[in-house]
């Protein structure tokens, strides 16, 4: 395959992944308005899949230089207050209304226009201590069927699959694979072949993230 064609493909995905970036928005202490309509559309993706284990969640990372001071979801004629995490997750309503009704999501952004950003990213719904191999492998496909949505013509033809999960920990942990030890510290690659070949994987502590992971290949 084309090594430019390789390349590109691979970064197009690890863009899709955990850092599809909207745009950069705001001045200091100003107010900042997004489509709902962009929204919509991604989770209009993840409803029709049904998927079980895997999400897309809409994040402003880099809280200590960019910090949301307040929010709303307004039409024409109504306003409904914006839900957000202490980690600036925003929890946006999947609302066909919402979108006919040509909704604005409205943030007050304290911060530089150069440390704002919106992210989107792939990751499980709702991370646990242990999974037992058939899990892992439901997660990995269903985080390559919506990957594979998510990146629409024509790249979609041309994407391989993950390569395996990516996950992260709040603190330094440790991994049993049926009962073989390692330290790992705060990030662990699970690739497909360990995958296959063990029957339960158990953390000492609760991932805080898992998240496709794309291995570079580009010869």
């Amino acid at each position: 395959m084309n090594k430019n064609l390789r390349s590109n493909r691979f970064l197009l995905t690890q863009l899709l992944l955990s850092c599809l970036i909207f745009t950069q928005f705001c001045a200091y202490a100003a107010p900042f308005s997004l489509e709902y309509q962009g929204f919509y559309q991604r989770l209009k993706k993840v409803n029709k899949g049904h998927f079980q284990l895997v999400e897309v969640a809409f994040l402003v990372p880099n809280k200590d230089k960019c910090r949301i001071l307040s929010g709303n979801i307004a039409t024409e004629n109504n306003t409904y207050p914006l839900a957000y995490s202490d980690a600036q997750q925003l929890y946006i309503p999947y609302d066909p209304k919402l979108k006919s009704n040509r909704a604005l999501i409205n943030m007050d952004i304290e911060g530089e226009s150069k440390d704002c950003s919106l992210m989107m990213q792939v990751r499980v719904k709702t991370p646990k201590l242990s999974y037992d191999a058939a899990e892992v492998q439901q997660i990995q496909t269903e985080m390559d069927t919506l990957l594979s949505d998510m990146q629409g013509f024509p790249m979609r033809y041309f994407s391989d699959p993950i390569s395996g999960l990516n996950v992260e920990f709040n603190e330094p942990t440790q991994v049993s694979i049926d009962g073989i030890e390692v330290y790992v510290g705060q990030k662990y690659h699970l690739g497909h072949k360990e995958v296959e070949q063990f029957s339960r994987i158990y953390f000492s502590h609760k991932p805080k993230l898992i998240s496709p992971w794309i291995e570079a290949n580009v010869q």
